[in-house]
C-alpha cells in the first residue's frame, strides 16, 4: 500500500499528491527552528562580554547609588540599639552567644586585632573588584551571570537596612564588648572619627562582610584551577566571619543575612539565564 497523500495545487492549477511525511518533516523542521532560536535567544543573554568601559561606569554607579541609599536610611538610633538588644537575647536563647569572649580575646593581643581592623576596613571591597576583575578577563561567558549574582545580593541587602536597622555589637548598650574600631584609632575605617559621619553604622543587618565574601570564596572555589587557589576562595569567607565577630562589627546572625541575600542573588541569576552562573560557558563573544 502507498503512503497517504495531500492534494496541493500546481502553479499550472494541476493538482498533485504531496507526501504526508514531507508534510510533517515540514512542520519538524519549523519546530526545530523555533526551538534552536529560542535557544540562541537564552545563550545571547551570557554571550557577549560587555566594554570594559561599560562596566567600570556600572560598577561605579552602582556601588555609589548603593552607598547613597544605605546611608539615607534613617539612622533610627533607639530601635536599631533595641534591636541589637532582642538579637544578643535570641542568640543567647539559641546557645551561641559567645561573641563577647572572642571579642575581648582577640582585643588583648594589639597586632591581631589591629590586623583584623584594617582588614575589615579594606579586603571587603578590594578582593570583590579584584575577582569582578578576573571574572571578566579569565570567564567572559560567565561574567554577567556571576556579575548579577553580587548585584542581587547588594540590592536586596538594602531591604534589611531599612526595614530592621540593626546597631553593631560594639555599639551596644553596655561594656559588654570593645569597640576594636574606636580604642585603636584605626586609620581610614568607616567607622570611626569623621568618616564615620559618611556610613549608616546602624546598617548591621545583613552582613555585606560575610555576603560578598562568600560570593567570592564560591566563585573562586568554583572556577580557579590551581589547587592553592581554591583552598584560599574556600577560607576567605571564614577568616571574614571571624574577623566581624572578632572587631564586634557583626553578630553571628547578621552572616546569616548575608548568606540569605546571596541565596537570593543566585537565584535571580538562575531565573534569568537558565542555569548556575558558574556552569554557563567559559568564552563569550566580544561586543558588539
Amino acid at each position: 500500500m502507498g503512503a497517504s497523500t495531500t492534494r496541493t495545487v500546481r502553479t499550472d492549477g494541476t493538482a498533485a499528491a504531496r507526501p504526508e511525511t514531507e508534510i510533517r518533516e515540514a512542520g519538524g523542521a519549523g519546530s526545530a527552528e523555533e526551538s534552536d532560536r529560542a535557544g540562541a535567544a537564552t545563550r545571547s543573554r551570557a554571550a557577549r562580554r560587555p566594554s570594559i568601559w561599560f562596566e567600570i561606569v556600572l560598577i561605579a554607579v552602582f556601588y555609589a547609588v548603593y552607598s547613597a541609599i544605605r546611608n539615607a536610611v534613617p539612622e533610627q538610633r533607639g530601635q536599631a540599639l533595641n534591636n541589637a538588644d532582642w538579637v544578643w537575647k535570641t542568640e543567647h536563647a539559641l546557645g551561641i552567644a559567645v561573641e563577647d569572649s572572642i571579642n575581648r580575646a582577640a582585643d588583648s593581643v594589639t597586632w591581631l586585632i589591629l590586623t583584623m581592623n584594617y582588614y575589615y576596613a579594606t579586603l571587603h571591597f578590594i578582593v570583590t573588584v579584584v575577582v569582578l576583575v578576573w571574572l571578566y578577563h579569565a570567564h567572559p561567558g560567565r561574567y554577567a551571570a556571576t556579575r548579577l549574582v553580587v548585584f542581587a545580593t547588594t540590592g536586596i541587602a538594602l531591604l534589611g537596612y531599612y526595614l530592621f536597622p540593626l546597631a553593631p555589637p560594639r555599639l551596644m548598650r553596655g561594656d559588654a564588648f570593645v569597640d576594636t574600631v574606636q580604642v585603636h584609632q584605626t586609620w581610614g575605617s568607616m567607622a570611626s572619627g569623621n568618616l564615620a559621619d559618611m556610613s549608616n553604622q546602624y546598617a548591621a543587618m545583613p552582613s555585606m562582610h560575610i555576603g560578598w565574601s562568600v560570593w567570592c570564596g564560591l566563585t573562586i572555589a568554583a572556577l580557579a584551577k590551581p589547587v592553592w587557589a581554591r583552598v584560599l576562595g574556600a577560607l576567605y569567607p571564614l577568616a571574614t566571619l571571624t574577623v566581624i565577630v572578632c572587631t564586634a562589627n557583626h553578630f553571628w546572625l547578621d552572616a546569616v543575612g548575608g548568606v540569605v541575600c546571596l541565596a537570593f542573588g543566585f537565584a535571580l541569576s538562575w531565573g534569568w539565564y537558565g542555569r548556575v552562573a558558574y556552569r554557563l560557558p567559559r568564552l563569550a563573544a566580544a561586543p558588539a
